[in-house]
């Protein structure tokens, strides 16, 4: 059933629940109306002994014997009556009730303790309902039997319950019709967003799905062109980051092939053969931190899939380290460090890539100074790290501040790269957040970072 196309199970269960309350209809309907029109008959038969007491039972005893009924009628909703005596010896006559019923009716009543009680019995192919009424009669105590036949409950049973299973075979067959179309209306966009999933995996997806709807299938279909919409800049991003890639690793190709040809001809760009070398082991050493970028990039990209490692870093160590790294390829940068003792959660290896992307792109720019600052501060109520590194350089480009983080773009110096990007991903996979600004002195990264006490 499952593996039906869902427009044909959708039918299948509204046309299953319509059976089964046909099923369930026709089997309590009828014992309802019977129960029913029998509790009826009763209350009439009851109804009519009380009219008969109160005004007509005394003042017609003389016309009646004991066991001798009112003239019976052919009616079948009529109640027909006949006086039974205390005794049980004395004998019992009806016109139409037999001897052995009337004989049964008098010990009944006999033994009856209720003033009044139903009773029900079956006579050849008919039911009679009877009700047996202790009364007084002239001041003589005798028992009142009142009773009709069960030929008008039964057709009336029989012609409602028939007209019922015209009703619900008419209602059975035309719910058909709108519950075909019921299921293909709720099918119909489940089938559309399916042929642009369709679509979407074969990278056919600068088709906007659009799916009218507030319900489930709206929010299924919003969620899917969400899904298109991040696929797409995916998908450009990837583009672009090929482009990038190429565009940026050819330039040093390019360099290290003109030079090595250049002194295999006997000629030295850089006027002899050391500062010619020189040139070429400078090109292949950021040729080679290109490739180390990208190749961590893409790690990055396959931990970010991965359940994150986090230990216990002394952060202040962690950049004192880093500075001292890259303290000698300035020699005229003065540093200014004010490091509080804290430590973070987090990956040891990730956040020395962090520090050493930062301290590197301080040293492009920075004249003469580059601070560090590492404190504790309160945030909405959390305790947070506050990392702050800045240079006494140029400020940096409105337009370059707001995509600088971004894979390969350029900044002020005309340079590509991808150190802030990996500096940014990192920052994101351990819940904190960096951001640049220009300030008076100079431009400055700041790193937000959630301080766990325990």
């Amino acid at each position: 059933m499952r593996n039906k196309p869902l427009a044909l199970q959708i039918w299948f269960v509204i046309s299953g629940i319509l059976l089964i309350t046909s099923i369930l209809l026709a089997i309590l309907f009828p014992t309802t109306l019977r129960n029913f029109f029998t509790d009826d008959i009763y209350t009439k038969i009851e109804s009519e002994q009380l009219t008969l007491i109160e005004y007509g039972l005394s003042g017609r005893i003389e016309e009646w014997s004991f066991g001798i009924d009112d003239e019976p009628s052919l009616s079948n909703r009529t109640v027909d009556h006949i006086l039974l005596p205390v005794n049980p010896d004395l004998l019992v006559i009806s016109r139409v009730l037999p001897a052995e019923f009337l004989e049964e009716a008098q010990r009944l009543a006999a033994a009856q303790e209720e003033a009044v009680h139903r009773y029900s019995k079956d006579l050849g192919d008919k039911t009679l309902f009877y009700v047996i009424r202790k009364a007084t009669v002239n001041g003589e105590p005798a028992f009142l039997l009142s009773y009709t036949w069960d030929s008008y409950r039964n057709d009336l049973v029989h012609t409602l319950f028939k007209q019922l299973l015209l009703i619900m075979t008419g209602v059975f067959l035309l719910s058909w019709i709108p519950s075909i179309w019921l299921a293909k209306y709720l099918t119909r966009p489940l089938v559309t967003l399916e042929q642009h999933v369709r679509k979407i995996s074969k990278q056919e997806w600068h088709e906007p799905i659009i799916v009218d709807r507030g319900d489930e299938i709206g929010k299924l279909g919003l969620s899917i062109e969400q899904m298109r919409e991040k696929l797409v800049r995916k998908d450009e991003a990837q583009q672009a980051l090929l482009q990038n890639i190429s565009h940026d690793l050819k330039t040093p190709v390019m360099v290290i092939r003109s030079y090595a040809q250049s002194i295999s001809d006997g000629i030295f760009p850089k006027g002899d053969l050391p500062g010619t070398v020189k040139v070429i082991e400078d090109e292949a050493e950021r040729l080679e931190k290109k490739i180390k970028d990208l190749l961590y990039l893409t790690k990055l990209d396959y931990l970010s899939t991965q359940k994150p490692m986090r230990h216990s870093i002394d952060f202040a160590a962690l950049i004192h380290e880093a500075v001292e790294r890259f303290r000698w390829t300035r020699m005229d940068i003065e540093w200014e460090m004010d490091l509080a003792p804290l430590h973070i959660l987090g990956d040891y290896e990730q956040w020395d890539k962090v520090i050493d992307n930062l301290l590197e792109n301080q040293l492009r720019y920075a004249h003469s100074r580059i601070g560090i600052s590492l404190k504790k501060k309160p945030s909405e109520g959390k305790a947070i790290v506050l990392l702050k590194i800045w240079n006494d350089g140029p400020f940096i480009e409105p337009t370059v501040l707001e995509n600088m983080f971004q894979p390969f773009s350029k900044g002020n110096k005309g340079e590509f790269g991808i150190g802030l990007s990996i500096v940014k991903q990192i920052v994101s996979f351990h819940e904190a957040e960096i951001w640049a600004e220009n300030e008076e002195n100079g431009a400055a990264f700041y790193i937000q970072i959630p301080l766990n006490e325990n």
